[in-house]
């Protein structure tokens, strides 16, 4: 009797002690909420390795750009429509001429070593870029050299422009270099500076350790912007090539993957824990005819054959063949969601039938059964470059092989490095590259007939209505009459084809799941995937709450595919 007594209790205080945890789960169900909490570090993956940590020499340099994206910042900044907006400088004013720009800098910037940040580092980085032994980045240098730059006080500085010039604005995007670390430095000097692998800046993040194999960066507790990020620190890891990036995240190796190439999307897709936000990528795959080769390619100088060229290329087909449906038909040199944008009724679309009429008027014809068209015993076969990322060269693949149906014969040269150089110096027949379409409109310097030489119409397209409507519209800045000059420019354009716009590539970047409140928009450049950086966290802590169980982890939805 005693024991069956004992084991009465032992029933009725297991169960009141189930009650009780019962309620006091329910109770803080209902008021506690999970919040992010400061802690973990992001290991992300990218291909390449750094060179220079210096916004001024990082130009071609993804690794370099992403770092700088981190460590820097300019006066202004690109948004993710296209639109600049303030930085280092809180605001600025343009004279009703156009030719006077004052901008007013912030007052709370501190350099990462603690120093204060002022005009006289605007000046100093300015002066390095204008400088005559300044070399790496000639298009911005050959802008600044045009500009006079004075220091009105402290916290105001002041660019002079010879001519009014719209796009002005664009080049003050640039990162900003301390003066009192680099003081005496030349610009000749600064390749070899132990700067570039220490660098000193005003960003989120500054670096703490650097090699072949990885960086290391931490929060800067000094930034200006005030929000402290919740991750502790970042760190890059360095890979040969996309596929043995996906490999280490497989391995546990990285959280992050800075790129996933179209032709690994499906695989990055079926990976559970690997949340992929895809987004438009502020540039262009496009193809240069050199229209200035009358020996080698003298077919690129007859109408016809270019839009017979246009015509028979499937652009979506290519982009869902060769781009695993990773991107966007481009109809013309400015993008549809600039402000310049006017679709052009007489824009050649896809149309075999067409291409074929035109191709038959120019006379080529198949006259010998080889399948290849010719004229007067040339062939109309051609070589086209490409860069040797994977898309490039499929993309370029697939349009071989479309243009084949149509007996014209390309070959693709996938080129290592050197694609650039190549473009410059005008040794290609046709070349497939990316243009970038972000900022303002201003397509002076790919399409002007000035810029043939030293510019980038590396087509060399000597158009001179086309050439007056550039120039006029980099000369005004009222908006209405400059979009005018732009639609003349795109309807003369979208008349003579002098290069085949193709598409515009969707970027896709991939984080591992336990990374929360990850979100990026349209990017001005991949760099920036980190703009909402501060937010992104991967611990959480409870906190009390009154009215309703709601958990952090329901904020934040990235899109999977």
């Amino acid at each position: 009797m005693a024991r069956y007594i004992r084991w009465q209790a032992v029933i009725a205080f297991s169960g009141i002690a189930l009650v009780g945890l019962f309620l006091v789960s329910t109770t803080l169900s209902r008021t506690t909420v999970l919040v992010p909490d400061e802690g973990g570090i992001y290991v992300e993956g990218l291909v390449g390795a750094p060179q220079y940590v210096n916004p001024l020499l990082a130009g071609y340099n993804p690794v370099d750009r992403d770092l700088v994206a981190l460590i820097f910042n300019g006066l202004t900044r690109m948004g993710s429509q296209g639109e600049v907006e303030p930085d280092l400088a809180h605001s600025w004013t343009v004279s009703p001429d156009g030719l006077l720009y004052t901008f007013r800098l912030r007052q709370d910037v501190r350099w990462s070593d603690g120093d204060r940040f002022d005009a006289a580092d605007v000046v100093f980085t300015i002066g390095l870029l204008q400088a005559p032994d300044f070399t790496d980045a000639p298009q911005i240098a050959e802008l600044w050299r045009t500009v006079t730059v004075q220091q009105v006080d402290a916290h105001t500085v002041q660019f002079r422009l010879r001519e009014p010039f719209p796009s002005f604005l664009d080049y003050t995007t640039i990162g900003i270099l301390p003066e009192h670390v680099l003081r005496g430095v030349s610009a000749h000097a600064l390749r070899g500076h132990l700067f570039n692998s220490h660098p000193v800046g005003t960003g989120p993040f500054m670096l703490t350790d650097i090699s072949p194999e990885r960086v290391r960066l931490v929060p800067n507790p000094l930034h200006f912007r005030g929000q402290r990020p919740y991750l502790i620190g970042i760190e890059f890891r360095f890979y040969p090539s996309y596929e043995r990036l996906l490999s280490a995240y497989r391995a546990g190796e990285v959280l992050g993957i800075s790129r996933v190439p179209p032709h690994l999307f499906p695989e990055a897709a079926a990976l559970d824990t690997l949340n992929l936000y895809s987004t438009r990528l502020a540039v262009c795959h496009m193809v240069y005819l050199n229209l200035q080769d009358a020996d080698r390619s003298p077919f690129f100088q007859e109408l016809r054959v270019r839009r017979a060229l246009l015509a028979a290329l499937d652009r979506q087909a290519l982009i869902d063949q060769a781009l695993n449906g990773q991107g966007l038909i481009a109809d013309g040199p400015i993008p549809p969601w600039s402000w310049a944008y006017q679709a052009q009724p007489n824009q050649v679309g896809y149309d075999p039938a067409q291409a074929q009429t035109w191709l038959e008027q120019a006379r080529w014809v198949d006259s010998d059964g080889d399948g290849i068209r010719d004229k007067e015993g040339r062939p109309l076969r051609f070589t086209l470059l490409t860069d040797d990322d994977p898309a490039s060269v499929a993309l370029g693949q697939a349009m071989a092989r479309q243009w084949a149906a149509q007996g014209i014969a390309v070959t693709i040269e996938p080129v290592s490095a050197g694609l650039g150089e190549r473009l410059r110096t005008h040794n290609f027949q046709a070349a497939l590259a990316e243009v970038v379409a972000i900022g303002d409109p201003d397509l002076y310097p790919l399409w002007d007939q000035t810029q043939i030489q030293n510019g980038q119409n590396y087509g060399g397209w000597d158009n001179r209505a086309a050439s007056e409507a550039l120039e006029e519209a980099r000369r005004i800045l009222d908006r209405e009459q400059r979009r005018q000059l732009y639609a003349e420019f795109q309807r003369i354009f979208a008349q003579e084809v002098p290069a085949l716009f193709i598409a515009y590539p969707v970027y896709t970047y991939a984080v591992d799941q336990s990374v929360h409140l990850v979100q990026i928009g349209p990017l001005a450049s991949a760099s920036d995937r980190f703009r909402n950086i501060a937010e992104w966290y991967m611990h959480t802590r409870r906190v009390m709450m009154a009215e309703t169980k709601v958990t952090a982890e329901a904020t934040q939805a990235p899109a999977r595919h």
